[in-house]
């Protein structure tokens, strides 16, 4: 056969024209969320499909768990989002260290942190925006409304409990709660009072803070209580059994992303945390 160099050329041109009209990935076509309360709007959005990672918070709907995982909080990595070929990172401000977020920005990657207050109006404006990101702004009007709903079946208790939050991870890892924490928001929309009131954020747990604080409650989260020996290991920390919480066994547990996320099951977190605060009593 005798090489025509016509054709050749005609092939190239053809080939060159397909790839400048073939269609291109969109913004929202490989996203990776590093907040468990984004990539839940994310999904209730409709646009689960378009998540190719997630942080570990990330765990509701279950169909998460089949996904890559980037790391947790701010630990997570630059290397580890952009091995995934983002085109778009969605997560809350401060999700991501300053020079990872920088690192992130400079391969061209666009990065969005929503502004996430702890209230329910914070969980609106957060579904709000990140529906408005997706350009899904007619389905996050349902999803707020049923979040409203959740929230008005709330029954907030009539006598409020002292409660204390620990953090646990492991016996030689207890932290409590502060105020300004996510949880102390949820614990107040039960009508419930955080048991520390004199520091914000976390402090390591001591003996002393436990006696002193002497809460009606303890509330940890499931995976909390599961890593120092469910609530027989946790009575022998030292403390714990000597105050009222211990000596009634009034130590309860909750999923960490339902009660610390605020996000669409915000109202469902409020219900659950009060069903388990009143046990069998009428508070």
């Amino acid at each position: 056969m005798k090489f025509n160099p016509c054709i050749l050329k005609q092939s190239f041109f053809f080939l060159f024209s397909f790839l400048l009209v073939a269609p291109q990935l969109t913004a929202n076509d490989r996203i990776v969320s590093i907040n468990g309360a984004v990539s839940e709007i994310i999904c209730a959005l409709g646009h689960e499909k378009d998540l190719v990672g997630v942080d570990v918070t990330s765990n509701y709907p279950a169909s998460l768990e089949k996904l890559a995982k980037v790391g947790h909080n701010r630990n997570v990595s630059a290397e580890g989002i952009l091995s995934l070929r983002p085109t778009l990172v969605l997560g809350t401000e401060g999700s991501l260290k300053p020079e990872v977020l920088s690192q992130i920005k400079s391969t061209g990657v666009k990065v969005i942190l929503f502004k996430h207050d702890y209230s329910a109006e914070g969980a609106r404006s957060l579904i709000r925006s990140v529906a408005e990101t997706l350009e899904a702004k007619d389905k996050s009007t349902a999803l707020i409304q049923k979040l409203d709903q959740d929230l008005k079946k709330a029954k907030a208790l009539s006598k409020p409990l002292k409660v204390l939050f620990v953090y646990a991870r492991g016996a030689g890892a207890l932290n409590v709660g502060g105020t300004g924490t996510s949880v102390e928001k949820v614990m107040q929309l039960a009508g419930a009072q955080n048991a520390i009131t004199d520091f914000s954020d976390f402090k390591p747990l001591t003996a002393e803070s436990l006696v002193a604080a002497n809460p009606d409650v303890i509330l940890l989260f499931n995976s909390g209580l599961e890593s120092v020996g469910g609530i027989e290991g946790f009575l022998k920390v030292p403390g714990v059994a000597q105050t009222k919480a211990g000596k009634n066994r009034k130590i309860i547990e909750m999923d960490g992303q339902l009660l610390s996320g605020f996000g669409p099951r915000l109202g469902l977190a409020v219900q659950e945390l009060i069903t388990k605060l009143r046990g069998n009593g009428k508070v």
